[in-house]
């Protein structure tokens, strides 16, 4: 299961950097959760989810990102705030990305600012 996650993240990465973004963390960890892409666009810290799913049996990926998920996302991503100081006052955003379908030819979508913190 780790290599799928690992190779849409890859795919995700791939299309964010082709889209300008830049890679500051990938794979952040912390009690709370972990965060899979932390990126930069412009002066923009962009916290990443990628979700993918095979089937649509329990609901597509995007559909995947619960309360719950993303409150854990909030939390971890002001513990890489608390981190990394440089970037504290910048302004934040939550994407997900999600890809959905048999894994060599799945759907990607781009969902940005698929939520704020409230």
């Amino acid at each position: 299961m780790r290599t799928t996650g690992h190779t849409f993240e890859q795919r995700a990465l791939t299309e964010l950097e082709r889209a300008g973004l830049k890679l500051l963390t990938r794979n952040y960890a912390t009690r709370f959760g972990e965060l899979d892409l932390v990126m930069l666009e412009r002066n923009i810290v962009v916290f990443v989810e990628v979700r993918y799913r095979r089937q649509a049996a329990q609901g597509d990926a995007a559909a995947s990102i619960t309360a719950s998920k993303k409150e854990k996302l909030i939390k971890t991503a002001s513990n890489w705030l608390a981190a990394h100081p440089s970037r504290a006052g910048a302004e934040c955003r939550f994407d997900v990305i999600t890809y959905d379908g048999p894994p060599e030819n799945a759907c990607c979508n781009w969902l940005r600012g698929a939520f704020e913190a409230a």
